[in-house]
């Protein structure tokens, strides 16, 4: 082996390790991004569910609120009625 030869087989050699660690970073960093990108979601949906959880009571109460004003607002258009018909056969 010539000394030309010698050197470029260290320098291939030396650029091959260079490229590997590189190559073993970018990998090392893929991993924790989705590592990362998975806890972002999980963390996401976990509040998600806790705040349904946590105001799923409120939001119950406030739909029987809802549909008890809409009752009492049928009442009184029922009501209503019932008077404007009662007015009429009086007034005939």
């Amino acid at each position: 082996m010539t000394p030309e030869e010698r050197q470029l087989l260290i320098q291939t050699h030396r650029l091959t390790e260079e490229n590997n660690k590189l190559l073993r970073k970018m990998h090392r960093s893929a991993i924790w991004g989705r590592l990362f990108h998975f806890l972002y979601w999980a963390v996401i949906i976990g509040v998600s569910v806790g705040a349904y959880y946590y105001l799923e009571p409120y939001i119950n109460q406030l739909s029987q609120t809802y549909n008890g004003i809409k009752s009492d607002v049928g009442t009184v258009h029922n009501t209503v009625g019932q008077v404007g018909n009662l007015l009429k056969k009086i007034g005939q």
